[in-house]
């Protein structure tokens, strides 16, 4: 895994460790993700200062919020092929652990947590600079959370905030899958599903919106 980060590994076993689930060994990936996320958190706000320069920090922040959302950190993962190299125990496997956003994403994290400790902060940067390019926008106008403009719509159309409830929760506790219900009272509704309460809340607000819109 290291070389697909940008250089052959130096010390495997932090890699391995990165990979590694709970349910497979109490040597597992939480601790390098910890660190990872804070990692990445740094070097996307200083790419974003960088590229950016006339945003003030509202939109900074609107920009900094789409990249490094757990989705994300999983498409990255997957586009590296992580799920091939997951260690995880059968119960974990039998519930698809592999294939979750939760997951892959905590595991992305580690793995620049691993990264760091393995080649310093410049390696990790050059890493997350390559795999993140093509996710910064170039657009004039920072991207807005969903959930945001959902607000924003009813707030302009004299309608009550939207509400979100959670439906349902299902599937073990490494791997739950959460469906919320976003409604805008007396006007419409929308459900989804996502990995996590937050995550489904997204994808139901992104849902409602288009709706009304």
């Amino acid at each position: 895994m290291g070389e697909a980060l940008g250089r052959p590994p130096g010390a495997l076993a932090d890699y391995e460790r990165a990979l590694t689930h709970g349910s497979r060994s109490d040597a597992n990936y939480e601790r390098l993700e910890f660190l990872g996320d804070r990692v990445l958190g740094l070097v996307i706000a200083e790419w974003l200062y960088e590229r950016f320069p006339a945003d003030p920090e509202g939109a900074l922040s609107k920009r900094f919020n789409a990249l490094v959302t757990g989705a994300v950190c999983a498409e990255v993962a997957r586009g590296l092929g992580v799920p091939a190299h997951l260690r995880l125990g059968k119960q974990a496997r039998d519930d698809g652990a592999s294939d979750s956003d939760n997951v892959l994403g905590d595991v992305m994290e580690a793995l620049l947590g691993a990264l760091y400790r393995d080649a310093g902060l410049a390696a990790a940067r050059d890493a997350i600079r390559r795999l993140w390019g093509d996710r910064i926008a170039t657009g004039s106008a920072a991207p807005q959370h969903p959930k945001s403009a959902l607000q924003e719509w009813a707030a302009a159309h004299q309608r009550k905030p939207p509400v979100y409830e959670v439906i349902d929760r299902a599937g073990p506790g490494h791997a739950p899958r959460f469906t919320v219900k976003a409604a805008i009272p007396k006007l419409a509704e929308a459900t989804a599903e996502g990995g996590s309460k937050q995550e489904a809340e997204t994808a139901a607000a992104k849902a409602l919106l288009e709706k009304v819109r």
